[in-house]
């Protein structure tokens, strides 16, 4: 292991120590998977590939990455790559970032029961935003949403980033209704509906025995004990944070180049990994968002990464209302004709983008700056080969 390498990754950490902790505790073979991709990301486990410049003949030979969406090196070119695909739908209206949490007492029964506990997070979630604004503009709107399940100090704290054009398209389709210019919904409005809407779909849950109670919350499968969380749950202030206004569809881009693909650590948030101990810098938003550095026993570091793991299949970005995905063209290109947004916009907007996050996606030559790096083989191993 090189501890005193200057730059030490997430994966030398795992590398060096996840054996251990695996001989300690008994893990699901998703959870070992993902962590061995992270291990096995851009070596030679995964293959390699050679890329020539079509302009002055520079060739490079690379190793294969992981593509794995928890991994801190794959997530980069994913986020450029779904951000190409949301610059022609959107809209030259306000957008507002709304951002839903919930109570810690439901952390263990989120984690022990995530799939079921985060899509009824989901559901509440957008039924409270469709609902309310249609209400407020009389008018249907869209939602891009985002799963975090992480704080800054890489514990355990789910919530879902929104992002929510002001106002929304009439029911006839003819007209956008906008918001005000620095108001979208009460915040007070929001987290009791979203409150009420997040219970009800919590108890129909419970009474038809979809969510297990099992460990430390194994009391929970006596009634009496489970009524009394629930009259806890609803006794408390649920927050919900909604955030000024971005001024401008690159600052809308900025945001969801920095959300969308993120991972519970970045490789360039580590500072130190040396006696068992691992040294990571952090925002404490409890102290004015102070920059501090947390040091944690490599055991609680490795254990703490693998609560933000995702089960199979389970997809963290969503989109709702004329977002949805089988209309959000059909909806989008109604919303821009009534919004007179034309192809110049369009192409202003990409402009835009591409200052945002650099020219990476589009390959270009490192050696000469003028031409495309285009792959001209690949090699891949024989376990990922299909026999």
């Amino acid at each position: 292991m090189k501890r005193n390498k200057e730059k030490i990754e997430i994966a030398d950490i795992f590398r060096d120590k996840f054996g251990d902790f695996l001989l300690k505790n008994n893990l699901p073979s998703d959870k070992i998977k993902v962590i061995n991709a992270i291990i096995n990301c851009r070596t030679i486990a995964y293959g390699f590939h050679t890329d020539k410049c079509d302009e002055c003949g520079e060739i490079r030979i690379s190793y294969n990455s992981c593509t794995n969406r928890h991994c801190p090196k794959c997530q980069s070119l994913a986020s450029k790559r779904w951000l190409e695909k949301r610059i022609d739908e959107l809209l030259p209206v306000q957008y507002f970032h709304v951002v839903f949490t919930i109570p810690d007492d439901l952390n263990l029964i989120m984690l022990t029961n995530q799939k079921k506990m985060y899509q009824i997070f989901f559901e509440a979630m957008s039924q409270t935003l469709l609902d309310l604004s249609e209400d407020k503009y009389k008018a249907k709107t869209g939602i891009i949403s985002i799963l975090h399940t992480w704080g800054q100090n890489i514990s355990y704290h789910p919530h879902i980033h929104c992002i929510i054009p002001g106002g929304g398209l009439t029911e006839d389709e003819l007209n956008w209704n906008h918001s005000k210019k620095k108001f979208l919904i009460s915040v007070k409005i929001l987290s009791a509906v979203f409150k009420g809407k997040f219970m009800e779909l919590f108890k129909k849950s419970c009474k038809k025995e979809e969510i297990v109670f099992t460990g430390e919350n194994i009391k929970l499968n006596n009634q009496f004990n489970l009524k009394r969380l629930i009259n806890e749950l609803y006794n408390k202030n649920w927050i919900v944070f909604a955030k000024k206004p971005f001024g401008s569809p690159k600052q809308v881009l900025r945001y969801l180049g920095r959300y969308t693909h993120k991972v519970a650590i970045s490789n360039k948030r580590i500072l130190k990994y040396e006696n068992g101990e691992v040294s990571f810098r952090w925002k404490d938003y409890k102290d004015g968002g102070k920059s501090k550095i947390m040091i944690l026993k490599v055991e609680e570091f490795i254990r703490r990464f693998l609560l933000h793991i995702l089960p199979n299949g389970f997809f963290k970005i969503r989109y709702y209302g004329i977002f949805s995905n089988r209309i959000r063209k059909k909806m989008t290109d109604i919303c821009r004709k009534i919004l007179n947004i034309t192809n110049e916009k369009v192409s202003e907007i990409k402009i835009e983008w591409e200052e945002i996050l650099g020219k990476g996606i589009k390959n270009v030559c490192p050696c000469c700056g003028n031409g495309k790096m285009k792959m001209i083989s690949i090699y891949h191993p024989k376990w990922m080969r299909k026999s």
